[in-house]
């Protein structure tokens, strides 16, 4: 159980993370005092970027959760065979 729930705040914290730099970066770009269309763009790719940088994050993540789970599983196994 400590484990679900240490891998559940993780995932909680790198989302709001990225939510946060989603929100801020618009932010930023919105109050700034450019044009209409230069403004549109730079929010454009600050998506992109936000998107990519997400989803490798992501990747890293999961794949992290996944490899500590399968040395939990490993562990627990172990245990049993004892």
């Amino acid at each position: 159980m400590e484990y679900d729930e240490h891998s559940t705040q993780v995932v909680n914290f790198v989302s709001g993370l990225v939510l946060g730099a989603i929100l801020g970066a618009g932010v930023a770009l919105l109050t700034a005092p450019q044009s209409g269309r230069r403004t549109r763009r730079r929010l454009q790719r600050s998506a992109v970027d936000v998107r990519s940088t997400a989803g490798d994050r992501w990747d890293d993540l999961s794949s992290d959760v996944k490899s500590r789970v399968d040395e939990a599983l490993d562990g627990a196994r172990t245990r049993f065979k004892r």
